[in-house]
C-alpha cells in the first residue's frame, strides 16, 4: 500500500501548526507591544505615574543618547543572551548607594553573555534644588557625562529626560529599579537590586545576582518581582513642587547684620556642628555679584542638612543699605553680615594670612576650623559642590 499521501498530509498538518503557533506568537507580542504603547499614551495624556511592565512582557524599544555620543536601541545589545535595564540618576541617594554595587555586577557578569544598559528617566525641570542635597548634580545630559566619567562607568548611561517616552513604556517606581529580560527580551525579573540601600551593610538577599545566575543556569528565577526603594521619577508633568518652592524661596525674608572684627574670627573657627560656606564680597565687585546666584542655590541644595551659608560684605558702613538691596534682589534668605570695622587689611588677616585681599573670597570650612576648600577669585560651582557632598555624604546612611 501506498503511504505516500498519508505522509505527505501530516507533513503539511504540522507545518500547519507550527505557522498557526508562529502567528499566535507574533499576535501576542504585537498585543503586549500594543498594551504598552496604550499605557504610555495613557499615562502621558492623563498626566499619571505608569505601572512598572509585568514579567513576561516583552521589551519596549527604544532610541536614547548616551553619555559616550552614541544612540542605544535594543539591536545594539542583540549579542546578549541577557540584558539588564537599570533605571537610575545622579542626584538619588539610594542610586548613588547602588552604584558600586552595580559597576561590580557588570564587572562580574560582563563575559557570562549578560548585556548592561543604565538610563536616566528624570525631567530635570521637575527636580527642585532642596532634592540634590545628597549630590554634587542634577540630571541634565551635561552632568550625566560628569559622573559617569568619574565613577567609570562600565554600561551604557543613556538620557530619556528630555521626551520620558521610554520611562513611561517601562514604568520604573523609584531610582534605581532593574530589569532583567531573556534573550527573546521577555522580562524576567523586576524591581530591586538588593534588600538594602545602605552602602555599608551586607545584603541579605542579592535579587539581581540570584536571577541572572538563574537565567545563565537555564533556571526559572526565584522571584520574578519585588518590591523597589529609592527616590520618585521626576515626571516632567509633576513640577509644581519646583515651581512651589521657587516661590516660596523668593518670599523668605532677607536680612543683614552687622560683624565685628572678633566676631568673624568666631566665624572662621567654625565651633557650631555645621558645614560652614563663608562668602566674602561687595556691592563693587562684579565678579561677585555674578557668582552669587550660585552660592544661593548651593544654599537651598543643602540647608536641609548640617551646612550654612554666610555671606559678609565687605563695604562701608554705610552702604548697609544698598548691600541689603542686592541681597534682596539675590534672594539670599541666608545669615548675612557686613564687615563693622573701619579696617580692612585686620579683616584680611583674621579671615585668612594667605589671602592677598581681592574679592570675592571664598571658603568651606567644617566644624572645627578645618578649611576643606577656598579660593581667592571666582569659585567653580562643580569642586564646590563636590567637596560639600563628599564632607556631608552622599547616602542616607551617612546622617547615622
Amino acid at each position: 500500500m501506498n503511504h505516500y499521501p498519508n505522509r505527505l498530509f501530516i507533513v503539511v498538518l504540522l507545518l500547519s501548526l507550527l505557522s498557526c503557533n508562529q502567528k499566535k506568537k507574533e499576535t501576542e507580542k504585537e498585543i503586549t507591544t500594543t498594551e504598552v504603547t496604550t499605557q504610555t499614551s495613557e499615562a502621558k495624556t492623563k498626566k499619571e505615574t505608569p505601572k512598572p511592565i509585568e514579567p513576561g512582557t516583552k521589551a519596549p524599544d527604544f532610541n536614547l543618547p548616551g553619555v559616550d555620543g552614541k544612540n542605544y536601541s535594543l539591536a545594539d545589545f542583540k549579542d546578549h543572551e541577557t540584558l539588564v535595564v537599570l533605571f537610575t540618576c545622579n542626584h538619588c541617594p539610594t542610586a548613588q548607594a547602588y552604584e558600586d554595587k552595580f559597576i561590580k555586577i557588570v564587572d562580574d557578569y560582563k563575559d557570562k553573555g549578560v548585556g548592561f544598559v543604565a538610563i536616566s528617566p528624570n525631567a530635570d525641570d521637575a527636580i527642585s534644588l532642596s532634592e540634590l542635597g545628597y549630590s554634587d548634580m542634577s540630571d541634565s545630559m551635561e552632568e550625566m557625562k560628569l559622573r559617569a566619567e568619574q565613577k567609570g562607568y562600565n554600561f551604557p548611561y543613556l538620557y530619556d529626560g528630555e521626551t520620558q517616552e521610554t520611562s513611561l513604556a517601562y514604568g520604573p517606581l523609584a531610582t534605581p529599579h532593574v530589569f532583567v529580560f531573556d534573550e527573546d527580551r521577555i522580562l524576567k525579573y523586576s524591581g530591586r537590586i538588593d534588600d538594602t540601600e545602605n552602602p555599608y551593610v551586607e545584603p541579605k538577599t542579592t535579587n539581581l545576582i540570584n536571577a541572572l545566575d538563574a537565567m545563565i543556569s537555564g533556571e526559572e528565577v526565584p522571584m520574578a518581582k519585588t518590591k523597589t526603594f529609592g527616590c520618585s521619577i521626576k515626571w516632567s508633568w509633576k513640577d509644581e513642587w519646583a515651581k512651589k518652592q521657587r516661590e516660596e524661596w523668593a518670599k523668605e525674608p532677607v536680612a543683614l547684620n552687622e560683624i565685628s572684627l572678633s566676631e568673624v574670627g568666631g566665624l572662621i573657627k567654625n565651633d557650631s556642628d555645621k558645614l560652614r560656606l563663608v562668602n566674602f564680597w561687595a556691592t563693587w565687585c562684579g565678579p561677585c555679584i555674578m557668582e552669587f546666584p550660585e552660592l544661593v542655590n548651593i544654599n537651598r541644595m543643602y540647608r536641609d542638612r548640617d551646612f550654612e551659608f554666610v555671606s559678609v560684605s565687605t563695604d562701608k558702613i554705610n552702604k548697609k543699605e544698598k548691600a541689603l538691596e542686592v541681597l534682596q534682589k539675590k534672594e539670599a534668605s541666608n545669615i548675612n553680615y557686613i564687615f563693622s570695622g573701619k579696617d580692612i587689611y585686620e579683616l584680611i588677616e583674621v579671615v585668612d594670612k594667605d589671602w592677598q585681599g581681592s574679592l570675592p573670597y571664598t571658603a568651606l570650612i567644617a566644624p572645627g576650623g578645618e578649611v576643606l576648600y577656598k579660593v581667592e577669585g571666582t569659585f567653580d560651582p562643580p569642586v564646590l559642590k563636590k567637596a560639600i557632598v563628599e564632607h556631608l555624604g552622599r547616602f542616607y546612611a551617612d546622617n547615622d
